[in-house]
């Protein structure tokens, strides 16, 4: 009975140990990890101690230890703002457009690219999609810019000649056309790239199951839908609710360029969301305890996103993060 009592014990003391022992023996890991650690570390948790701006009316003369402490007043004054309705707005619909056109698309490459069966053909599209990517949105507004500008804009005198207007339209100046702009524009520059962890997925299914299903008679899109999604379901699943839990960054970069650096007033009331309305705040405004604010908001809400949509794939049996 004593001996019995006695092996947890033995056993948790040889566990550690050992954990200890493949930690060290794993050193050259370790510190190929170390870097992206202290990236993390400092560009991540050190700045967290700043939230506590939105708290306060933060003085820049003062500092942060002699700067008045007003608790939930700018909380009261986000709320309470007549932009707040019109933010908030912007950036769920941006967000949910974004949703339902980038997060799919890519998926949809990958199956496409998956049955292509001319290799060489095959590379020529990767690449072709994948390289806007790479390709910052400065230039990518400018190539926008250039293809929808009213003078000798390639959109314009393609629909002229065409003879489907008759005036050159200017299509960045006009509120109803910015997020079909927007959406479009980041599909181009996001849709290969996000394609390649699809297809690296799709590259792990088991070759026999194509060939039982080839066997037994079933289409190439049956395949796709019997065997190709269903193994690629926990790969969606988690970047779904990583979407999810994303769903406030409506867009920063790409909506700050395509609108000429917020400069461009007449698409305010479609374009401002929640990142560029901080940024205008807390840069252009000075106002850095309200922009926080507005920031924290964002946060925590962003927060209870991703723990919803976990605990709701979860509870369908799929993948989770946790």
């Amino acid at each position: 009975m004593n001996t019995f009592m006695q092996k947890p014990v033995s056993y948790r003391k040889t566990t550690t140990k050992s954990g200890f022992k493949e930690f060290i023996a794993q050193w050259d890991l370790q510190i190929l990890v170390l870097p992206a650690m202290i990236y993390i570390i400092i560009f991540y948790y050190i700045p967290m101690w700043g939230v506590l701006f939105a708290f306060q009316d933060y003085d820049i003369f003062k500092g942060f230890f002699n700067s008045d402490w007003v608790g939930l007043k700018h909380f009261h004054v986000l709320f309470n703002s007549p932009d707040f309705l019109l933010v908030m707005g912007n950036t769920l619909t941006i967000s949910f457009l974004k949703l339902l056109i980038l997060f799919p698309a890519p998926i949809f490459l990958a199956l496409i690219l998956n049955e292509v069966r001319n290799e060489r053909f095959k590379r020529i599209v990767q690449t072709i999609t994948y390289l806007p990517h790479f390709i910052s949105w400065v230039i990518v507004a400018g190539f926008v810019t250039s293809i929808l500008a009213v003078d000798n804009g390639s959109l314009n005198l393609l629909l002229q000649s065409l003879g489907l207007i008759k005036e050159p339209i200017s299509w960045l100046s006009i509120p109803k056309y910015f997020r079909t702009i927007l959406i479009g524009s980041g599909l181009w520059k996001e849709i290969g790239f996000s394609s390649i962890i699809y297809l690296a997925a799709i590259s792990g299914i088991d070759t026999a199951q194509y060939e039982a299903a080839e066997v037994d008679g079933a289409s190439r899109v049956k395949q796709i839908f019997a065997i190709t999604l269903p193994n690629i379901a926990p790969v969606i699943g988690i970047f779904l609710i990583l979407a999810i839990g994303n769903l406030l960054n409506a867009g920063f970069e790409d909506i700050l360029v395509l609108t000429n650096n917020g400069a461009n007033a007449i698409l305010r009331d479609t374009s401002e969301v929640i990142d560029t309305y901080v940024y205008k705040q807390g840069l252009g405004g000075m106002r850095y305890s309200y922009a926080t604010c507005v920031g924290l908001f964002k946060s925590v809400i962003n927060i209870i996103l991703l723990c919803s949509a976990n605990l709701l794939v979860k509870k369908l049996g799929s993948e989770s993060l946790w």
